[in-house]
């Protein structure tokens, strides 16, 4: 999936993946989408949750190699 950001939110526990979204979040333009890697079991739920509460569209996530990934469009 394209990406126009990159978060890298590895060794991280939450809720700084969040935090760090919210960061890449408020730099994106309208309808940008942002990439979350991060490794924290819990970001899968965090992220979700998030996503629904602030507007923005988790377009869709996967685990890849114990790397966890989310792709973000900003609404």
């Amino acid at each position: 999936m394209q990406s126009d950001v990159i978060v890298d939110a590895k060794g991280l526990s939450c809720p700084m993946p969040i935090l760090k979204t919210k960061k890449a979040i408020d730099n994106a333009e309208s309808d940008q989408v942002i990439e979350v890697h991060a490794t924290d079991k819990g970001a899968i739920n965090d992220l979700k949750a998030w996503a629904n509460s602030t507007g923005h569209e988790l377009l869709d996530h996967k685990e890849e190699g114990g790397v966890l990934k989310f792709w973000i469009r900003k609404k």
